[in-house]
This record gives C-alpha cells, sequence and structure tokens, in this order.
C-alpha cells in the first residue's frame, strides 16, 4: 500500500537523526494522526539511561503537544548502526503509550526493514488485554 511506504520512508528518514551514542541502536518513527498529519521521532539516548527515550514516544509526545489526540498508524525503523538488519518492533512503554490514545482493534503499528519489507500488526495483537483509559470509567 502506497501509505504505507510514504509512512515507513518518513521513519527511516527519522532513524537519521537518532541521538544512539551508547547502543549504537538507531531507530525513526512516523506516526499518522487522524487528519493526515505525520509527525517523526527518533530514539534520544542518555548517560544516565533512564532520561531516554524511544523514537515511539518522541513521536506520540510532539503530536500530543500540539494538539492531536486521535492516530490511525505509525511505522517504526530501528536496527544497530548501519544497514537494516531487523524489526523495531515497539517496548512496553511504548506499547503502553500507543494504548492511552489510540484504539487497539484499529491503531496499525508497521515494522519495516524497508519500504518493500515490513510487517503489519494491531495494537491489540502486540498488547493483548492491554490497560488503557476504557479500564478507569
Amino acid at each position: 500500500m502506497q501509505k504505507d511506504r510514504e509512512l515507513i520512508q518518513a521513519a527511516l528518514d527519522a532513524r537519521k537523526y537518532s541521538y544512539s551514542p551508547y547502543s549504537g541502536y538507531r531507530v525513526g518513527a512516523a506516526l499518522l494522526a487522524a487528519d493526515g498529519t505525520v509527525y517523526t521521532g527518533c530514539n534520544i539516548e542518555n548517560a544516565a539511561f533512564s532520561p531516554t527515550i524511544c523514537a515511539e514516544r518522541t513521536a506520540f509526545f510532539k503530536a500530543v503537544s500540539e494538539g492531536k489526540r486521535e492516530f490511525c498508524a505509525i511505522a517504526i525503523a530501528g536496527s544497530p548502526d548501519g544497514e537494516m538488519t531487523q524489526f523495531s518492533w515497539p517496548c512496553g512503554v511504548c506499547r503502553q503509550v500507543m494504548a492511552e490514545f489510540c484504539d487497539p482493534k484499529r491503531f496499525t503499528v508497521i515494522v519495516a526493514k524497508s519500504e518493500e519489507v515490513y510487517e503489519k500488526r494491531t495494537l491489540e495483537e502486540l498488547l493483548p488485554k492491554g490497560f488503557g483509559p476504557g479500564n478507569l470509567a
């Protein structure tokens, strides 16, 4: 699908800005808002480690800080420095952030090595029986 490939390319481009001097693991993400706006993010490491933030959360926090609350999909491209050799599935913390803002049945997570080599899952598949805002209602 062309839209998937455009989102993947945006994630691959965002990966170039990764600040990952400790792990050498570069990740870029591109988040598609319901209005069609794309927000990108990269992982940003810190020598103290706990302040490190993943690319996915960077993209979400940029979007939310600009007033967006509805999202359709995210593309994630990550691998050690150099050639893309693996899929970079979102960590548990990122999945939980996604659950805060996205319908788990409808939100799509795309992980990619390239525009041609990628996999797609719903958030519900990645976070079954997850805890979200609906649990507090």
